[in-house]
């Protein structure tokens, strides 16, 4: 189990979270304002637990029921997903497992209870009858037919007696009614076939696919592969624990699949690694040793996921482009302890900073990573969900460090968040992370990693927003910076922007040693446009201290703009319209009201005789 998260709300119970924290090897999480020796401060509670229980952690946490339900309600969804969640008394007399029951939280309450003495609530009833979850069993086994599991637990549990085909500790040692002539069958078996009437057909999860592919192979050919290789050992693919192969294959789109299509991790180990199975190895290659660096990638690979104790079951099978085997091993296998995972990096855009602003899809991207890199004032805008991450800080100005440091920490199987302000696409590290891949001087792992970029909203998003609707209309972004553009082409955009009278969003509109810019870009624009063309300055968007005003063209004083300030300026056609409470409001009209028929169609707009 992950190392569970013990939640203190109040300083009173402080030994009994010590004590409990160090019995289970659990992180103290206190709240700053009243805990502040915890090892982890949160500023808001909700925020955090949520967090936690979206990353998958275990959660204890010394407050009432009702308190954590309320709080965990709103992110609900899977229950095969969620973590253990546990409620302990602050008098440690009551432990609660109220979510995750099954995944370790009836024993994580048990567990709390014998450390204080009190009492661990465990409803579920197959635990309070036999010790033991029967349609949940522990990491490393799979129930095959779980829609059966009701009416088996029923019958036990109106006295009928099990008999246990094949050895599994964790249900010799239940308390289940056991008989030679039982009706109810509990069978722990590898073998391909359906359960039978009142038997429950348990999977130990000791098999695992070797896997060697050609580039480009068709994920097709290979799923065929392996499905073939499943059939000639006559095993269920429930028993599947992984998916192995060489590093060099981590980007190759045919053992995903594979591993997808049977619904388990695809895992990789380097060239030595393999090569040290080569004496076990049933059809070694000298072929295959010159272009990979090992004797056999298949076979290799299924071995060495298995262990020196496991065995090859079916040798080296082959198809037109891909080759495949299969291994067991004596015990299940935990397979995030096989090889590696392939690396992932999650390029997101955490917008201005707050939580509010912030999209789930990218916090949940922060909760699952590993690793944070980033600038270090992005990392601390993250709040609680950078707490329990591996940090990664980087000053300004070393951006290609930054984006060439998270890229080799996901090759090494890591999952890593590099995170940036507003939208990590727009004046952002999304563009470097293709550069560097195009440039082709990573180190081979790093380019085989995975790599998803999520949206964030950008600083001309909520400048904009706040400032009314300025953007209705066409409209362009320009950095006035000429660290990395010559000042030349931004003359030119600028020229070019003013001519066809867009709305222009200036970025990086000034710097400490820079001045002149912003300035130029008004002068500019005054040629083209009114005096009275509405500009609006948005600093500390989305954080405290935010601030956004409008102001004239021929009024805009370059002292009024810091780095921390968004620029827009209007077109010809913007205005700005007063409420009746007095607030001002910029918009950029598109012509709407002026023509009824049209119809809206996302962000763009569709006339009823268009064609």
């Amino acid at each position: 189990m992950t190392r569970p998260a013990l939640i203190l709300l109040a300083p009173a119970a402080l030994p009994l979270a010590r004590r409990v924290a160090g019995a289970l090897d659990a992180e103290i999480h206190g709240a700053r304002a009243r805990v502040p020796e915890a090892k982890i401060l949160f500023d808001g509670a909700a925020e955090h637990i949520r967090a936690l229980f979206l990353a998958g952690r275990p959660i204890v946490g010394i407050m009432a029921a009702g308190a954590l339900i309320r709080i965990l309600a709103p992110v609900l969804a899977d229950k095969q997903a969620e973590p253990p969640v546990v409620a302990l008394a602050e008098d440690g007399s009551v432990a609660v497992p109220l979510l995750g029951g099954h995944h370790g939280a009836n024993d994580l309450a048990r567990r709390c209870a014998a450390l204080t003495g009190g009492v661990a609530a465990v409803t579920t009833a197959g635990d309070l009858r036999f010790g033991v979850a029967l349609d949940e069993p522990p990491t490393g086994w799979h129930l095959e037919n779980p829609g059966d599991a009701k009416g088996v637990m029923a019958e036990l549990v109106a006295g009928e007696f099990a008999w246990i085909e094949g050895e599994a500790d964790w249900l010799a040692g239940a308390r289940i009614p056991v008989s030679d002539d039982g009706r109810v069958s509990l069978t722990v078996s590898t073998q391909a076939r359906d359960a039978r009437p009142l038997e429950l057909l348990y999977r130990p999860k000791t098999l695992v696919l070797g896997l060697g592919t050609e580039r480009g192979t068709d994920p097709a050919e290979a799923i065929a592969l392996g499905e073939a290789v499943l059939r000639e050992a006559g095993v269920s693919s429930s028993s599947l624990a992984a998916v192995a192969s060489i590093d060099l294959k981590a980007d190759e789109a045919a053992v995903h699949a594979v591993a997808a299509h049977f619904g388990v991790p695809a895992r990789f180990f380097d060239a030595p690694t393999l090569e040290r199975e080569a004496p076990r190895l049933a059809t070694p290659s000298e072929v295959v040793f010159r272009e990979t660096g090992c004797h056999g990638v298949s076979e290799g690979a299924a071995l060495a996921a298995v262990g020196a104790q496991g065995d090859l079951l079916i040798p080296k099978r082959k198809s037109a482009r891909a080759t495949a085997a299969l291994a067991e091993a004596r015990r299940p296998l935990d397979a995030a302890e096989i090889g590696r995972a392939r690396g992932t990096l999650f390029v997101v855009g955490i917008g201005p900073g707050s939580a509010a602003w912030r999209s789930p899809e990218v916090s949940a991207m922060v909760a699952e990573a590993t690793d944070l890199v980033g600038y270090s004032l992005y990392l601390d805008l993250l709040g609680p969900l950078a707490n329990g991450k591996a940090r990664h800080d980087f000053d300004l100005g070393a951006e290609e460090r930054r984006v060439r440091h998270a890229m080799e920490l996901a090759g090494q199987g890591r999952t890593v968040a590099l995170v940036c302000s507003g939208d990590a696409g727009i004046y952002a590290m999304a563009t470097l992370v293709f550069e560097l891949l195009d440039r082709g001087d990573l180190p081979d792992v790093a380019r085989r990693i995975e790599i998803r970029v999520s949206p964030g909203i950008s600083a001309l998003q909520g400048a904009a927003a706040r400032a009314g609707a300025p953007l209705g209309h066409d409209f362009c972004t320009i950095s006035l910076s000429d660290l990395l553009t010559p000042w030349e082409d931004i003359v030119r955009r600028v020229e070019a922007a003013a001519v066809g009278d867009f709305v222009i969003a200036f970025y990086n509109p000034v710097s400490m040693k820079r001045r002149t810019q912003l300035a130029f870009a008004r002068d500019v624009l005054l040629r083209h446009r009114p005096a009275e063309t509405p500009v609006i300055l948005a600093t500390n968007l989305g954080r405290d201290g935010e601030r956004v005003r409008i102001v004239e063209l021929a009024a805009l004083d370059v002292d009024e703009v810091d780095m921390l300030t968004t620029v827009v300026v209007g077109s010809t056609n913007t205005r700005v319209v007063v409420t009746g409470e007095g607030r001002r409001f910029a918009y950029t009209p598109r012509g709407y009201s002026a023509k009824p028929g049209t119809r809206l169609v996302g962000d763009a707009a569709l006339s009823e005789d268009a064609s």
